[in-house]
């Protein structure tokens, strides 16, 4: 996660992640739709739509 480090810190991923997990649990997310919804997660917190693609794969992982 070598270009995150510019944009978001370590302590940042885990609360995305943590969030990305709370939320899909909540709403009852279809697994298809994660990928969608952690880039609009990840894009929304950094308000940017460059999504580093290593993050993305972290948040979604089982």
């Amino acid at each position: 996660m070598e270009q995150l480090s510019n944009q978001v810190s370590p302590f940042d991923c885990d609360v995305l992640r943590s969030a990305f997990i709370r939320l899909v649990i909540e709403e009852k997310i279809p697994q298809d739709r994660w990928r969608m919804f952690a880039e609009q997660l990840i894009s929304d917190f950094t308000d940017s739509d460059d999504i580093d693609p290593e993050l993305l794969e972290w948040i979604i992982r089982k």
